[in-house]
């Protein structure tokens, strides 16, 4: 297929990387609706692959993308493409002079890359599919250092470790734009944060939620279950203004036992603060408070951007919230001991995210997103599951399987309106809108399952057991 002549519509190679595979659409989709861009692939587009073909876009939109996305590596100005080298020399041939022509002067440096997907080529080959593109007409000199323009031959050999072709399936030619941030996850790794806790998030997995809440400078960021702030480091990193609260005085306030391995007890700065000071965003701490996400603190109106959250789900962290279910005593008139702590009572996960998603309905700004974190068992699950309200549209739902028997869901959803009070109308008469009961059950059926494959791997070891080991 001939490739746009104009500079206006060129195609664009997004070269992706193959982890967390399922958020990586949502992620590229967000990142473009930033720059009001719609997503707009090649022909043959496949999600699972690890090249995208992008029409409708600018070297600027690329690069937009590419300064926050997480989930690709680099990006390509695309010249030619096909399923031989033959193809792809006809692509080439075909491409417009003018197009190419401001990067194969006299005057530049440059370097051509081989990278093959799925498959390891020695340099001898390497440097003979370089040879064979004598064809092109490049006049700069080769610099391998410090080149000014960079291009790279891509070739896929598929996606089976176990099937590797002899040829590629599909071959790219193109000069490179930029590359992604995949730096970002070793550089912000919990291994390396000052504070941290049992169920801090994963760097790659916070970039990947501010991008999918599409966070940008000066918004005003919120977690209702901030725990250690793996979610505000990642939205201070895009220049946002974070705060949250969560219900745990020590955690909030650093102290008590210590997560990390050899270290008993919390240092005297280890904080939500200090984290974001480790990575020069402190002057974008609005502050944490501790606070019951099931109680209303927060003035009416519209507060927040964007609420990215991982609420608990009784696994390693308990799901309460303040309050008892015994008759509560009012302490005497004069009574001078210190203040009353209220003690907490079971905080049911389908009431977490009734709440979570009113709240947000409440508190986000029309077009704000909220982005969190819903558990699931996968035997049973269906897309009823997921939590629905009035105001917000599910954006996207994104899996990452935690074991045989669950997972967790990202789900993204955006304000399209104001409550209004036929909302709790709906409500009654909808199912969808419904709580579902079953998300309360997830903690039995996640250590149940987990009890299963103990007892099965028992059985199996009894069984060899009394076949003499074989």
């Amino acid at each position: 297929m001939a490739i746009h002549c104009s500079r206006i519509c060129l195609q664009y190679l997004i070269h992706l990387a193959q982890d967390n595979v399922d958020f990586r659409l949502p992620e590229i989709r967000s990142l473009l609706s930033l720059r009001g861009k719609p997503f707009d692939p090649g022909e043959n587009f496949k999600e699972k692959s690890p090249f995208w073909l992008l029409n409708g876009l600018s070297e600027e939109d690329v690069n937009s993308i590419m300064a926050r996305t997480v989930c690709a590596k680099s990006a390509f100005e695309l010249w030619g493409h096909g399923r031989t080298h033959s193809e792809l020399r006809n692509t080439l041939l075909k491409y417009p002079t003018e197009n190419m022509s401001p990067f194969l002067q006299k005057d530049s440096t440059y370097k051509i890359n081989v990278y093959t997907f799925n498959k390891t080529l020695e340099f001898e080959d390497r440097i003979k599919k370089i040879d064979a593109m004598e064809y092109l007409s490049f006049e700069g000199r080769v610099n391998l250092r410090n080149p000014k323009h960079i291009f790279c031959l891509l070739e896929d050999y598929g996606t089976d470790p176990n099937d590797i072709p002899d040829e590629p399936l599909y071959i790219y030619f193109g000069r490179w734009i930029a590359d992604g941030q995949r730096e970002l996850i070793r550089s912000h790794s919990v291994k390396n944060r000052h504070f941290i806790g049992n169920t801090s998030m994963d760097a790659g997995l916070s970039f990947i939620m501010a991008n999918h809440a599409r966070v940008k400078a000066h918004d005003l960021v919120y977690d209702p279950f901030v725990g250690t702030g793996s979610l505000l480091v990642a939205c201070s990193h895009f220049g946002a203004y974070v705060c949250g609260t969560d219900i745990d005085y020590n955690t909030i306030h650093g102290i008590g036992k210590a997560s990390r391995k050899n270290q008993k007890w919390r240092g005297p700065d280890e904080n939500i603060r200090a984290n974001l000071r480790q990575y020069g965003s402190e002057k974008l701490y609005v502050d944490v408070l501790v606070s019951d996400a099931s109680k209303p603190i927060w003035r009416d109106g519209v507060l927040f951007d964007a609420i990215i959250t991982d609420p608990p789900y009784g696994i390693r962290e308990s799901t309460r919230r303040t309050g008892s279910q015994k008759d509560s005593v009012k302490p005497s008139e004069d009574y001078i001991g210190d203040s009353h702590v209220p003690v907490s009572m079971a905080y049911h996960l389908s009431d977490i995210f009734t709440d979570l998603l009113n709240f947000s309905a409440q508190h986000l700004v029309i077009g704000g997103r909220l982005v969190y974190w819903l558990p699931i068992y996968r035997p049973e699950y269906c897309e009823e599951m997921v939590p629905l309200n009035a105001c917000l549209r599910l954006v996207s739902n994104c899996e990452q399987t935690l074991s045989s028997h669950t997972s967790r869901r990202l789900i993204t959803m955006e304000k399209i309106k104001e409550p209004e009070e036929t909302d709790a109308l709906a409500h009654l008469s909808d199912p969808h809108f419904s709580p579902y009961q079953g998300h309360n059950a997830f903690r039995e059926k996640y250590f149940s399952g987990i009890s299963k494959r103990t007892l099965t791997g028992k059985e199996e070891t009894n069984k060899m057991a009394a076949n003499g080991g074989e």
